[in-house]
């Protein structure tokens, strides 16, 4: 009995001590004003510099959560590649399947941070120029099922031209 009532009178300290100075918080007091007011700044999902536009991410999500849009300026990446488009994520039809991210050619083919993440892209700042003149080394069978969802298949191209292995 005398357990019981230390445990409750340890709970009601421990309670009144949140309530009143606010011990054991979380979020801090900068962070909480911005989420009461709105300015909540969502974390990136597309990193859109190393993004090479083939389209992987929109073709094979689920829900059509990822879409492509146009850019400005189109970006020459190699010679018979060029970016026309980057994805958009819309987190609100996502179901992070994580498809997008695991079918991006850039994770898929060369193993660097992918260009695209339900989540959060982080760093994902890749020299595409660099990364598109060396050969990469995984099964036809992978590369045969991963080239079905690009809308460009220059990459695979590329892989083609080349023997797995062999340097610049």
């Amino acid at each position: 009995m005398r357990n019981l009532i230390r445990i409750i009178f340890e709970g009601a300290l421990t309670n009144l001590k949140r309530i009143l100075f606010a011990s054991d918080r979380v979020t801090d007091l900068e962070m909480r004003d911005k989420i009461l007011n709105g300015n909540v700044e969502p974390t990136q999902k597309v990193a859109e510099n190393s993004c090479i536009g083939c389209g992987g991410c929109s073709n094979v999500c689920p829900t059509g959560a990822v879409e492509m849009i146009d850019i400005e300026t189109p970006v020459t990446l190699m010679e018979g590649l060029e970016k026309t488009q980057i994805p958009r994520l819309n987190s609100l039809k996502c179901i992070n399947c994580y498809y997008c991210h695991d079918f991006c050619p850039i994770y898929a083919l060369f193993g660097e941070a992918a260009t695209i993440h339900p989540n959060d892209v982080g760093l994902a700042e890749t020299d595409i120029k660099d990364l598109m003149g060396k050969p990469f080394k995984i099964s036809e069978d992978k590369v045969a099922f991963i080239s079905q969802f690009l809308s460009d298949k220059t990459i695979i191209k590329n892989k083609n031209s080349k023997k797995i292995g062999e340097g610049d």
